[in-house]
């Protein structure tokens, strides 16, 4: 031994209690994706589409989390407020645009208008 070094956590895990990169210690994984995976994905998603198409967010969620793509639900609505505050989106539910912070039930995201 050198002295050089303490414990090495196991394959770079973070320290004890401690989310990296800024992630939900809670979240489907330590490795998950970020927010602002999920902004990319919904908003790569919506470029693939006509102008006035939808997408819903499990579209996005299975797109960044695979066969895990149900805990990321909740994260994808959350990515849907932001890019609605930053004026990328809608988010609406019957076709009518409606305000993400109290939709509840199914909503679908569109490119704004």
């Amino acid at each position: 031994m050198n002295g050089q070094s303490g414990p090495k956590p196991s394959d770079g895990a973070a320290p004890a209690g401690a989310a990296p990169s800024g992630k939900s210690a809670s979240g489907p994984s330590s490795s998950g994706p970020t927010g602002q995976d999920l902004e990319a994905a919904i908003l790569k998603l919506l470029a693939a589409r006509a102008a006035t198409s939808t997408i819903c967010p499990s579209d996005a969620a299975r797109a960044v989390g695979g066969e895990h793509w149900r805990g990321l639900m909740e994260p994808v609505r959350q990515a849907a407020r932001r890019l609605v505050d930053a004026g990328d989106v809608e988010v609406t539910q019957g076709g009518s645009v409606v305000d993400p912070a109290t939709a509840k039930g199914p909503i679908r995201i569109r490119k704004a208008r």
